[in-house]
């Protein structure tokens, strides 16, 4: 052993401390590491830094880019409402469906992502069933990393695998090279779930003092239907009206000025006036459907606020504000403050009168839209306090055809090798702004900045492995202790060390420490490294043991789990998955080239 293989593993062991004590955040490690590399000459700033430049940084970035336009334009949000119009109140039923769909989205992105898309969906349904959380959000979250191996773009790690593959002279992993034993380990893991592991999660009274992320207030608000609106003929109580955005009317005004209480049975008819009760985001969405209209008492004197531009922020009235005990009306709210007011929620009460000539009191809450100037300046007047942050924008949703065709078309053009996945996925993003599905503001936002700045750091600690020679020395010592052992053995052996790093460690950061040294041990040993290189990664996306997947850390504390459930649940998960891949990876990828 030379002293920069032993700094080398001195590094090494010092990450997998930080990572697994996280004291400090990873990505913060990460850079620690990155410099330690550099101050101790183990890589010069070339090599080191080098990996933020590579084509698997930029395609993730892409990828979180159009992944954010797909979110900006409400496609998340109108696929979450499909699966909930379809639940029922049989949990094991919502849980199979559930666990279905966030499968289905977390093939073509990020776990994480697909788990985040569904979280808020998902605590609304259980309490629509009412049923315990606990049983729905495990399964949520392991659904989620269950299709991590479906496809290239599935998981970031599967990329980074990728690119590492390609300074070993081997070819990048294609699109869906991963399918064949993807898919069989997500189909298995699901029935898994539906069946065995649903019964070993523990169903625990989640904690009262823990918000809940889907218990969203019903606003009150006006509508205006318009000639050709597709609310037309559904009668007030239709479930179908639904299908179309979840509200509950409980006022009519006729054109003539009739008013209709309660309106059971009545058909919506053009020019209606409907007093109706929805959450938040249902309430924002009424914008973009054509033929309804949010009525409002007057615009503000310099017109109607561009949804591109306008923030749509929640606020409550303060004791001592000037608002209290005026109308909306009375007070001239949109001339004066140049503000919108979508929707009013007062507790324990149901409006009934018109938003315009309500009388507003201590408590209530209001959706203002407006520029963010504005709604600033009306906040520091002690007027009401900001309970949702400024920069929520109204969904793009005349964008949203637009963002499903780059995205797909981006990942056509890149699995059919006409152009190199990253050239497809930047491409896309050029689109994607030039077409403002999202600007660049909105989703540089969006991106998860702390995951590149981690990947690029372990880029480079994969590259000091290789230079230094402590990937081949590792290498070595495994040959010498496995020696004489069948090629199956020694590649179950790197499935398990793998996984057993992906616990404490980011995924990405334990397929890297591992893969050069399963090349390396594959190489002398005369085997097909690519064999080794897709067990890694399958095994790297294997993180069901312990809570410290993010996907895991998410449904964590709504569903009021312990640590102990998830070693539970997911170490018989664990050792099926190994076992479907022992057996699928050697016969989809021979272990001898």
């Amino acid at each position: 052993m030379t002293l920069e293989i032993g700094l080398l593993l001195a590094l090494i062991a010092a990450a997998l401390v930080l990572f697994s004590a996280e004291i400090v955040s990873p990505d913060v490690a990460g850079l620690g590491i990155l410099i330690a590399l550099v101050i101790t000459g183990l890589l010069e700033p070339e090599e080191a830094f080098a990996g933020f430049g590579s084509s698997t940084v930029l395609l993730i970035l892409g990828l979180l880019v159009m992944t954010a336009a797909l979110s900006r334009t409400g496609v998340v949000d109108i696929a979450s409402r499909y699966i909930q119009r379809r639940t029922t109140d049989e949990p094991r039923r919502t849980m199979g469906l559930l666990m279905s769909a966030v499968a289905s989205l977390s093939a073509v992105i990020s776990n994480t992502a697909a788990t985040a898309f569904f979280l808020p969906v998902t605590l609304n349904i259980a309490k629509k069933i009412r049923a315990n959380p606990s049983r729905l959000l495990m399964p949520l979250a392991f659904g989620s990393i269950l299709s991590s191996s479906v496809t290239l773009v599935s998981s970031s790690t599967n990329i980074v695998i990728s690119g590492l593959l390609v300074q070993y002279q081997m070819e990048p992993l294609r699109l869906l090279e991963l399918t064949p034993v993807g898919i069989p380990v997500a189909l298995v893991g699901l029935a898994y779930m539906y069946t065995i592991g649903s019964r070993l999660i523990p169903v625990r009274e989640t904690d009262p003092g823990l918000e809940d992320p889907g218990s969203e207030v019903p606003y009150s608000t006006e509508i205006v239907v318009q000639p050709g609106s597709p609310l037309i003929g559904h009668p007030v109580d239709d479930p179908g009206l639904n299908d179309r955005i979840d509200l509950t009317v409980t006022r009519i005004r006729e054109p003539g000025g009739q008013l209709i209480i309660p309106p059971t049975g009545r058909s919506i008819a053009a020019g209606d006036t409907l007093l109706v009760q929805t959450r938040r985001d249902e309430l924002l969405r009424v914008k973009d459907i054509a033929g309804i209209d949010i009525k409002v008492p007057e615009e503000p004197q310099d017109g109607q606020p561009d949804p591109q531009a306008a923030d749509v922020v929640e606020g409550i009235l303060l004791p001592g504000s000037p608002l209290v005990g005026y109308s909306l009306k009375s007070l001239r709210f949109a001339e004066r403050y140049g503000l919108k007011v979508l929707g009013l929620h007062r507790s324990g009460r149901t409006i009934q009168e018109k938003i315009s000539e309500t009388r507003l009191r201590v408590g209530d809450q209001l959706i203002i839209q407006g520029e963010p100037a504005k709604i600033s300046l009306l906040s520091r007047n002690n007027n009401f306090r900001i309970i949702s942050g400024l920069g929520e924008r109204l969904p793009n949703i005349p964008r949203a055809r637009t963002a499903v065709l780059i995205f797909l078309l981006a990942l056509v053009l890149g699995s059919t090798g006409l152009v190199p996945l990253t050239v497809a996925v930047l491409a896309g993003v050029v689109f994607t702004f030039l077409t403002r599905t999202i600007t660049p503001e909105e989703a540089y936002r969006e991106v998860d900045w702390r995951v590149l700045v981690l990947i690029g750091c372990m880029l480079a600690l994969g590259r000091a492995m290789e230079v230094t020679g402590t990937a081949s020395y590792l290498a070595g010592l495994i040959v010498q202790f496995t020696g004489g052992m069948p090629l199956l053995v020694q590649l179950g052996g790197f499935f398990l060390l793998t996984v057993l790093l992906t616990q404490p460690m980011s995924n990405q950061a334990a397929a890297v420490v591992v893969l050069p040294v399963a090349v390396q041990t594959a190489l002398q040993l005369g085997a097909n490294p690519r064999t080794f290189a897709v067990m890694i990664a399958v095994a790297a996306s294997t993180s069901f043991m312990t809570p410290l997947e993010p996907s895991c850390m998410m449904v964590y504390n709504p569903g009021n789990y312990r640590f102990s459930d998830f070693v539970r649940v997911g170490t018989p998960l664990t050792l099926i998955i190994f076992a479907i891949s022992l057996l699928l990876v050697p016969l989809i990828w021979p272990l001898h080239p």
